[in-house]
C-alpha cells in the first residue's frame, strides 16, 4: 500500500522524514509517495529538495500523511488545494498529519466534532481555521477514526509508531523503535510540551 505524502513549499523536514524513517521499516507494507500541488522539485523550510508528483495523480484507499510547517500558513487559503485535499482525504483509508498539518485539514471540515491536536507553538492559530474541531492541548498525538493529528514536529515519530501498534501491533512499533535508537512515548497523552497559556 503506497503512503502518500502532500508536500508543499516551507515544510517542516522532520514532520516528513521522522515518520518516513518509521514507516519505512516496513517496505514490504508500504511504499513511500511524495505529492505536490504542481509536482516537480519542493523545498522543505530547511532546504531540503524532494521530487514530487502532481497532486492529481495521487492514488484512493491509501494512506495520506499530511507534514506542517510555515507553508501551511499560505497554503490554507487556497481553496483549490482545500478541496483537492478534502477529496484525498475523503478517500484514503487513514489520514495522518503532522504538526500545522492538522490545520489544513482542519480546513476542509473532515475534523468537525472530532478530536485533533496540532504544534503548541502554533495552537491558537490552529484552532482559529476551524472552531468546530475538538481540539486537545494536552496530546502527543490523537487518533479519532481513521484520522491521526500529532504535536509538533518530533510527535510524528510518536505517532507512526502509534499508527504502526495499531496495524501491527505494540511489539512491532517496539522493534522498529528500537532498531532506530529512539526512545517512543507511546502514551499518547503523555505530554510534556503541555503550555497553560493556549
Amino acid at each position: 500500500m503506497n503512503i502518500n505524502i502532500i508536500l508543499f513549499r516551507d515544510f517542516e523536514t522532520l514532520d516528513v522524514f521522522g515518520p518516513v524513517e518509521i514507516l519505512g521499516k516496513l517496505p514490504d507494507e508500504y511504499k513511500i509517495k511524495y505529492y505536490s500541488p504542481e509536482g516537480g522539485i519542493v523545498l522543505s523550510r530547511q532546504g531540503t529538495q524532494v521530487v514530487t508528483e502532481p497532486l492529481n495523480t495521487i492514488g484512493h484507499q491509501e494512506i495520506l500523511l499530511i507534514p506542517g510547517g510555515q507553508g501551511t500558513r499560505e497554503l490554507v487559503l487556497n481553496e483549490d488545494f482545500i478541496h483537492q485535499l478534502r477529496v484525498i482525504a475523503e478517500q484514503s483509508l487513514f489520514c495522518l498529519t503532522v504538526c500545522t498539518g492538522s490545520a489544513l485539514l482542519a480546513k476542509t471540515g473532515l475534523l468537525k466534532k472530532r478530536r485533533a491536536t496540532s504544534n503548541k507553538n502554533a495552537f491558537r492559530w490552529v484552532m482559529s481555521v476551524d472552531r468546530e474541531v475538538n481540539w486537545i492541548k494536552k496530546a502527543r498525538w490523537v487518533t479519532d477514526g481513521k484520522y491521526y493529528t500529532s504535536s509538533g514536529v518530533s510527535a510524528g515519530m510518536d505517532m507512526a509508531l502509534g499508527f504502526i501498534a495499531d496495524q501491527f501491533g505494540p511489539k512491532k512499533a517496539k522493534e522498529i523503535a528500537q532498531s532506530i535508537e529512539y526512545i517512543w512515548n507511546s502514551d499518547p497523552e503523555n505530554d510534556i510540551f503541555e503550555r497553560d497559556d493556549i
